[in-house]
């Protein structure tokens, strides 16, 4: 007799609860047919096959679960323990989840001798590698065929987001894949030698006649009374409808290449056309057009935006972009063009339409220099060789691990009814303030404070909750801004109402105790540290308005002294400044230009400046030593070195000025265009990144950088970034946005993230390689027991939702 081992009901609750259809019994295998590694690898000798839904409506796992034999389970729970980490670490090797997607092309077959199989694709492996669930002989062939149809049934809706029951016959055959090659035997005596073609999705005659996938029968039952049995062609990405074309008034670029199409199914691009004309013109009212096509037929109309988010291969001659429909669905574009001379010519004609589309200023009135800094910064760097590309992949295999091992227990049941999951006044998280001195980390949700403290095992521990974030007159507000202080024993917070006033928060009570008036005539639009580590518990720091760079001394009866302020006398749009651990000081705008400030220097003008690629900066970062600079703006990040090289070399930016012809290339670090494509193809939503961070701490070097939208947190390998590393970032998607993300203090091996409702802090491994599966598979984010606050987590997560009796008001 086998049971499942119950550390499922630990980590998710009691998960037969959830489970929409189950095959009981069976063995699960991982087939790789043309690896080198090895034919077939037995993973679960007795599992359970179920499928169950998620939190997220529309959205399906396919979930073997490893079943033992009565008394096992009891004897490995004495081996692991009785704490949540063993029971995480239990399910980690316990359970297999695949989301339901149609790119598992999931299939039964029923071989000779009647054996039952149901397979799926790795999307992690190979092409030609599958996974194998082989039904035990116990069951028969009615409960594979409904296994199958309601597997169908999940992958509608999850492509079309809408009940299967609106489906016709032809819209459901879509996800019956009885086209593929024959299933491979789990366990052959000796691995056989496949041809190429054996494993082609097309290759639609080398079924034998004794096998015959379950669904076929299962969905001509339900819902066709004839015997017809439905076909499924391969569907790759069709190109969608193209917009009305606006006259053009000039022409800035207009070459011939091929076009290509990324299909989401495959995941690569497919030529759609050997020989189209791209045309980049002028529309007028600083508006610019991408138009793609031939005498017989366009292909691609785009209007000019930064979200086309091109990048640029000289090395295959290549442009990758995206395209929008105008319900916001993203396509990713391949170009590839004759020659270098000929990528060039579009690339400059692009790139001027997006910078004056953006700057609202012709692209021959910027100096020289400037235009080739722009063109620079949206040029893909340099690829690595075959060796980094092994290397970068055996880096991204020892540092992933199961998402499984990130869980916590549920609240029991009796108890859940008291979890406060939303405010009644809709207030979410919204800020995050990680901590140097005291291991605290803050979070603003509307106008209460949580307090969470980090653990020595790297988790998140309850601490307590500002529930009033009020003026000493008494008014309650929702921070804007803010900044740990005085070594982290206070907070300095601004009210949006007042852009002058700032107020200062005492840590040590949980209340504010000082207001101050900064000045009549120059906001505070925001604030920033005088030194990246804070010196001697000093309580000046830096303020920005739109047009000045100022320092703030609360023991100054003026707040601001008239020799600590450096004001322009035009609006230069300041957005973001950060400080080095010297107190250089960068400052970015609004119109995407960058000063850099020599510390004895800040009431002096810049000594560096950075022009403008175009985009607006939200958001800046500079690594300790002062050598890099990090820009977030709305959809890429750009890396800046900061060092003089050749008769200065070493020197900063922000002591000596670099030559007209010595600025820095900046390094313009995005997601692919295939990715953001697939990015919105999920979520529906634009890319829009939250301030990028280096991981920090004194004494430790930068080595990674963090930065979220919408649901997914990104993380940069720096070094990989440095040697032109393709795609040197790695994901973790949740089901919901994240509002606030940074690292620990001290380390990049672990991220505090800020989701609406919830607060975790997550082991780097954790994050993954780009893949459609990881982009299509939120983490799973399960709540703590809220009677046991103190211990809610697994080694590597902690996560809280505030309870009513966890707001309190008193000192702590």
């Amino acid at each position: 007799m086998f049971v499942l081992r119950n550390v499922g009901k630990l980590i998710f609750g009691d998960t037969s609860k959830e489970s929409m259809i189950d095959i009981p019994q069976g063995q699960l295998y991982l087939v790789r047919p043309l690896s080198p590694k090895g034919y077939s690898e037995l993973i679960f000798k007795d599992a359970a096959a179920r499928i169950r839904r998620t939190n997220q409506e529309f959205q399906y796992q396919l979930v073997i679960q490893r079943a033992y034999e009565e008394g096992e389970a009891e004897l490995l729970d004495d081996e692991d323990g009785e704490d949540v980490e063993s029971a995480a670490l239990a399910a980690e090797r316990d359970e297999k989840t695949f989301l339901l997607d149609e790119g598992l092309h999931f299939r039964s077959e029923i071989r000779q001798g009647g054996e039952m199989v149901l397979a799926w694709r790795d999307l992690s492996g190979d092409a030609s590698d599958v996974y194998e669930f082989v039904c035990d002989n116990s069951i028969d062939e009615a409960q594979v065929q409904a296994f199958e149809l309601t597997a169908v049934h999940c992958q509608y809706e999850r492509k079309h987001r809408k009940s299967y029951q609106t489906a016709t016959k032809q819209e459901l055959a879509q996800f019956v894949f009885a086209d593929e090659p024959p299933i491979p035997s789990a366990s052959p005596v000796q691995s056989p030698t496949l041809r190429p073609e054996a494993v082609s999705p097309i290759n639609t005659d080398t079924r034998p006649l004794t096998t015959r996938s379950t669904a076929n029968s299962a969905l001509k039952r339900e819902k066709s009374p004839t015997r017809s049995t439905p076909v499924r062609e391969e569907t790759p990405t069709a190109a969608p409808p193209v917009a009305t074309h606006p006259e053009a008034r000039s022409i800035l670029a207009e070459e011939i290449g091929e076009l290509h199409l990324f299909d989401f199914q495959s995941g690569a691009f497919i030529l759609q056309d050997a020989a189209v004309k791209t045309t980049v013109s002028d529309v007028g009212k600083w508006q610019y057009w991408l138009q793609i096509g031939n005498e017989d037929k366009d292909w691609l109309g785009q209007e000019i935006i930064a979200d086309i988010n091109p990048v640029f291969s000289f090395e295959y001659l290549s442009c990758i972009f995206n395209a929008y429909t105008p319900n916001g669905d993203a396509y990713s574009w391949l170009l590839r063009f004759k020659d270098e001379a000929t990528l060039l010519r579009f690339q400059e004609g692009l790139m001027q339409a997006l910078w004056e589309q953006l700057n609202e200023i012709k692209w021959n009135k910027a100096k020289e220099e400037q235009r080739d800094y722009v063109i620079e910064a949206f040029q893909d760097l340099t690829m690595e060789d075959a060796e980094d590309a092994e290397e970068e992949e055996e880096e991204f295999e020892s540092e992933e691990i199961d998402d499984d091992s990130q869980r916590s227990e549920e609240y029991d049941s009796d108890e859940e009814e008291d979890a406060i999951t939303r405010d009644d006044d809709g207030n979410v998280n919204s800020q995050l303030a990680v901590g140097r001195k005291g291991d605290r980390s803050f979070v603003v949700r509307g106008s209460k404070i949580g307090v969470f403290k980090h653990t020595p095992n790297n988790n998140l521990e309850f601490s307590t909750n500002i529930s009033k974030v009020e003026t000493p007159g008494g008014k309650l507000f929702s921070p804007k801004k803010v900044m740990l202080h005085m070594e982290d024993t206070s907070m300095v917070l601004q009210n949006e109402q007042e852009p002058h006033t700032l107020y200062r928060m005492d840590l040590n009570y949980g209340k504010i105790v000082d207001e101050w008036k900064v000045h009549d005539d120059i906001p505070v639009n925001n604030f920033v540290p005088e030194h990246k580590f804070e010196k001697d518990g000093g309580k000046s720091f830096l303020g920005l308005s739109q047009n000045a760079l100022y320092r703030i001394d609360p023991r100054n009866p003026q707040m601001i002294a008239d020799d600590a302020i450096k004001q322009y006398a035009s609006n230069y749009g300041f957005s973001a400044g950060a400080t080095t651990a010297d107190g250089h000081v960068a400052v970015a705008s609004s119109k995407g230009e960058i000063r850099m400030f020599k510390k004895e220097h800040r009431n002096k003008a810049a000594k560096t400046l950075l022009p403008a690629i175009g985009d607006p900066i939200i958001g800046i970062d500079v690594s300790a030593n002062g050598h890099w600079i990090l820009a977030t703006c709305r959809t890429y990040l750009l890396l800046i070195d900061a060092r003089h090289k050749g008769k200065y070399e070493g020197e900063l930016g922000f002591e000596r000025s670099f030559g007209k012809d010595s600025k820095p290339q900046p390094r313009r670090l995005g997601l692919t265009p295939s990715h953001v494509a697939q990015f919105q193809h999920e979520t529906g939503a634009p890319l829009s990144f939250t301030t990028a961070h280096f991981n920090t701490g004194e004494g430790s070097t930068e080595t990674s950088i963090i930065t979220a939208t919408g649901p997914f947190i990104v993380t940069w390998n720096l070094k990989k970034v440095l040697r032109g590393s393709k795609d040197p970032y790695s994901i973790k998607r949740y089901a919901e946005e994240v509002k606030a993300d940074n690292f620990k203090y001290g380390s990049d091996k672990n991220v505090i993230v800020a989701l609406p409702n919830e607060v975790n802090m997550v082991a780097k491994q954790s994050f993954k390689k780009p893949t459609r599966e990881s982009i299509a598979t939120p983490a799973r984010f399960d709540r703590g027991r809220r009677s046991d606050a103190n211990r809610i987590g697994t080694r590597d997560s902690a996560r809280y939702k505030l309870g009513k009796d966890d707001v309190v008001n008193s000192p702590y």
